[in-house]
């Protein structure tokens, strides 16, 4: 879950997938997107990753986003082999090849972690 500043201060929080660089989140937002237009006005952001199976492990990571334009493709096939696996990673990235996005990448200022594994019965 993302989450960024609306105009009026109040929260926006929107799913995404993302990937983990080893030293940044990164995330593509779509050119259109309304995340990229709070981004641009605000970039304070926080990014929520967790399990929604046992042992319910978790990380909120908090700080500033870069928003970087060009060519997403191969980060697209990145993160969305993630979730789709290889293949269907490459399908995703070829049938969005022509709508172009930007890369935010978040590097943890500050974070919160958390994991039940040790409070939930066996």
């Amino acid at each position: 879950m993302l989450a960024t500043t609306r105009k009026d201060g109040s929260p926006y929080t929107s799913p995404v997938w993302f990937r983990w660089t080893g030293e940044a989140f990164e995330v593509v937002i779509a050119l259109g997107d309304v995340k990229r237009r709070h981004l641009e006005r605000d970039p304070r952001c926080s990014l929520l990753v967790f399990e929604a199976v046992p042992p319910f492990r978790g990380v909120e990571v908090r700080g500033e986003a870069s928003l970087t334009q060009g060519d997403v493709t191969e980060a697209r096939r990145s993160i969305a082999g993630r979730y789709l696996g290889p293949d269907g990673g490459e399908r995703f990235a070829a049938a969005r090849v022509d709508k172009p996005g930007v890369l935010l990448r978040l590097v943890p200022e500050q974070h919160r972690v958390w994991d039940l594994a040790g409070i939930l019965p066996a």
